[in-house]
């Protein structure tokens, strides 16, 4: 790696961390809170906003269920965070639902858990930054007009942040995620005081507005769309599972910690969640999908999200607080991505731990981060940013199908791993508390199944297909990799070495031209003592190929050089074809081809150098009974390559070293 690059990589990441090291870089609650709760408590910020999207299609009357709605979201999310509870004390080793499943159900559900997850992180990264770029487009015009450009960046900064470590990206996120908090629930209560004590009318800039089209139906096509913005709302569930994910990313003792940060994050994602409804019922909001269905909205008018109307209309007068909400509700959203940043690269490093991955994804970077799962999640979510122009109510379509696939799935896995223990626990105190968690369980998957099913009628048409597709073909992808592997495995076991060694060996040196990297490979070639030696060349150039016969007539050496004919100028397959040739005349000889290459220092002359070998060695890695060896002849370019700090250690001199001064 040049010096620029590795300057530019420090510069990004900073410096390398030692492995013994990675114990420093475990999480107190206080900043495993904001690691990996920003999702789900980010998602307050959309959640009521589709709810109320999607009751407006049935006219302002329609928002009176809206509390309802968000009471019985608030009900799933309170189950759900009590089940995996169960799951973090049961299961600490950081698989989550993935461990569940596989344990419980077997490897074909803890696949599919995977790849649901994988799916839901990505759309994670996706909605979250899509949803950023529209609070602050409230406040700021020109990010409104240029929502994917900024998604697209916000994820690259994220991913930045990340690449440089959990521990350092978590202190830097601890503010914004905290600042939200606050800044939220000062919001909710001095609207609350203002309306309920001081007796203040307060009422939104969108109260004056009425719905166009709003339609009045009844029997199941009024309860599907109730159903569908239930399904809406419970777009804040996710990010619930990704504690459970990151259990060894806590402080010991880890599954303490992780059940109590689970716990805050439950009571405080409810409390935000029924407050932003029930005050936006009370200043009167009015949302819709298009700013021309408001009848009564002035031309130009331009409709900010939920949150900012509520922010305006409670802080009017005083835009600091405007400001400051809209701002660390965008930061929030911004950083909620980093629960999937810190979800997704573990699962990936456990997938690719069981061979269901590539193993690329297992391995810790220089600031113990999973960079290259680090990095493919960014540029998945781009993708989607990109496909879908980072509008929030497209990219929700494909949400919370993954998430609830891996709940239901998970709380099954819960119910047979309580079961197999009652059967073999006999103090009656531990029995009571396997059969209240298997009850607990139970009731979250009787939820989450109910929720799965409605998500899936509701949102299926309007693209949560597309979601279920990519599930499957990440779920076949990932039953190919294994089979990949395990295939490898059986041809490298170690049991079905024969030991038996060639009868001879045949040395082939190639040859281009008569010159000093061609010497070295032969004086190599001959130090290996081959039973047989001989250097070929291929004629591609009469008159060259004279000149070389020539030449080699009248050096001293003693190898002989065979012509290899190529009447339509090849060189790649004539070499290959003597190679197999040689194989067959000899089946039990081992053939070794020494190719004389240059190390050159700069990248483009690398482009002027060395395709022919790079084409060479490319082809016959694929023959059995064939080595391949590189010699390599160091151009002056190179020399700074070599160059080693001179350290003044002792015995330096007596053994050859320059003195440093």
């Amino acid at each position: 790696m040049s010096k620029l690059t590795t300057a530019a990589k420090r510069m990004l990441v900073g410096r390398p961390f030692r492995s013994d090291s990675l114990g420093h870089t475990l999480l107190p609650k206080r900043i495993a809170l904001p690691v990996f709760a920003s999702d789900a408590l980010s998602s307050v910020a959309y959640a009521p906003e589709e709810i109320f999207l999607v009751l407006s299609t049935m006219g302002l009357s329609a928002y009176v269920y809206a509390p309802w709605v968000g009471l019985a979201v608030a009900a799933v999310m309170s189950v759900v965070v009590a089940s995996y509870r169960q799951n973090v004390h049961a299961y600490p080793s950081g698989g989550g639902d993935y461990e569940v499943a596989t344990t419980n159900l077997g490897p074909t559900a803890g696949l599919t858990v995977g790849s649901a997850l994988l799916v839901d992180y990505v759309l994670t990264v996706a909605v979250s930054m899509s949803s950023a770029a529209s609070n602050i487009g409230s406040a700021v015009p020109f990010v409104d007009s240029h929502k994917v450009l900024f998604a697209v960046a916000a994820i690259v900064l994220l991913a930045a942040m990340n690449l440089r470590g959990v521990r350092e990206s978590g202190a830097a996120f601890a503010v914004p995620t905290y600042a939200f908090m606050i800044g939220v629930f000062i919001m909710l209560v001095w609207g609350f005081v203002r309306i309920e004590v001081l007796g203040d009318h307060l009422h939104a800039a969108s109260s004056a507005f009425t719905l166009q089209g709003g339609s009045h139906l009844q029997g199941l096509a009024f309860a599907f769309l109730i159903a569908r913005s239930f399904s809406s709302g419970c777009a804040a569930l996710t990010g619930v599972e990704a504690i459970s994910n990151g259990v060894p990313a806590f402080r010991k003792p880890k599954s303490r910690n992780a059940a109590t940060t689970l716990l805050l994050l439950g009571a405080i994602a409810v409390s935000l969640l029924l407050g932003i409804i029930l005050l936006a019922r009370k200043l009167g909001v009015v949302f819709a999908n298009n700013v021309g269905d408001l009848v009564g909205a002035p031309p130009g008018y331009t409709q900010k999200t939920l949150i900012a109307q509520l922010a305006e209309t409670v802080f009017h007068g005083f835009p600091v607080g405007f400001y400051f909400v809209t701002t660390v509700t965008a930061l929030i959203l911004v950083l909620a991505a980093n629960t999937a940043f810190n979800g997704f690269p573990v699962l990936g490093s456990i997938l690719a731990q069981d061979r269901f991955l590539p193993r690329q994804l297992h391995t810790r970077g220089d600031r113990l981060a999973y960079s290259n799962g680090i990095l493919f999640l960014s540029g998945a979510a781009i993708a989607f940013v990109v496909l879908f122009g980072a509008e929030v109510t497209r990219l929700i379509q494909l949400y919370i199908v993954g998430v609830f696939v891996s709940f239901v799935l998970s709380q099954t896995g819960m119910l047979r791993h309580w079961t197999r223990l009652l059967r073999t626990e006999t103090d009656p105190a531990v029995r009571r508390r396997m059969m209240r968690s298997r009850v607990i369980n139970a009731i979250g998957l009787t939820m989450t199944g109910l929720v799965l099913i409605v998500v899936l009628i509701t949102k299926f048409l309007a693209g949560a297909w597309i979601a279920i597709v990519t599930m499957v073909s990440i779920f076949v992808l990932m039953r190919m990799i294994r089979r990949h592997y395990d295939t490898v495995s059986r041809e490298l076991d170690e049991s079905e070495w024969e030991g038996v060694l060639p009868s001879r060996t045949h040395s082939i040196v190639l040859v281009s031209k008569l010159h000093l990297p061609t010497r070295r490979a032969l004086a190599y070639a001959r130090a290996t003592r081959p039973d047989e030696l001989e250097a070929i060349t291929v004629n591609v150039d009469e008159q060259d190929t004279r000149e070389l016969v020539r030449a080699w007539r009248e050096s001293d050496i003693v190898v002989p050089l065979k012509v290899i004919e190529s009447p339509y100028r090849e060189i790649t397959k004539p070499v290959v074809d003597y190679v197999k040739r040689v194989r067959s005349d000899s089946p039990r000889e081992v053939v070794t081809v020494f190719i004389p290459e240059y190390v050159v220092g700069h990248w483009w002359e690398q482009l002027l150098h060395n395709q022919s070998a790079l084409r060479l060695k490319g082809r016959l890695l694929f023959e059995p009974g064939v080595m391949v060896t590189s010699v390599p002849w160091q151009l002056s370019s190179s020399a700074k390559g070599r160059k080693t700090k001179v350290v003044n250690a002792p015995g330096a001199v007596r053994r050859g070293y320059e003195q440093r001064r």
